[in-house]
């Protein structure tokens, strides 16, 4: 049953790997390369978004694997994607610098 109360923010909206008619809705300069449905839930739940995350295919593009997060509405949806997809960034950027430091060797 579909929810009217919430927002769906596809992964797709925010993959830097394609072109707005191909379904990503904020600027290139905002968008990620492949993101990971749960880096986009992590960016969500940051901004206290509540989000619900589930897999599915992307309607226009039903050959390749994706997902939504389902967030509680909080208008204008337009301001909000922005928003996550800085938040996006953002949580990109520590799982990098994380694993950065789980390769470099230890001193002892």
């Amino acid at each position: 049953m579909k929810e009217y109360d919430r927002y769906i923010f596809w992964l797709d909206y925010f993959d830097s790997e394609l072109k707005r008619s191909e379904g990503r809705r904020v600027p290139l300069s905002s968008a990620t390369r492949a993101p990971v449905l749960a880096e986009l839930a992590e960016a969500c739940r940051r901004l206290n978004l509540q989000p619900q995350p589930q897999a599915a295919r992307y309607p226009s593009m039903p050959g390749k694997e994706s997902g939504y997060v389902s967030v509680a509405k909080s208008p204008p949806k337009r301001a909000l994607l922005l928003k996550v997809a800085k938040e996006l960034s953002t949580v990109r950027g520590i799982a990098q610098r994380r694993q950065a430091q789980a390769q470099q060797p230890r001193k002892k």
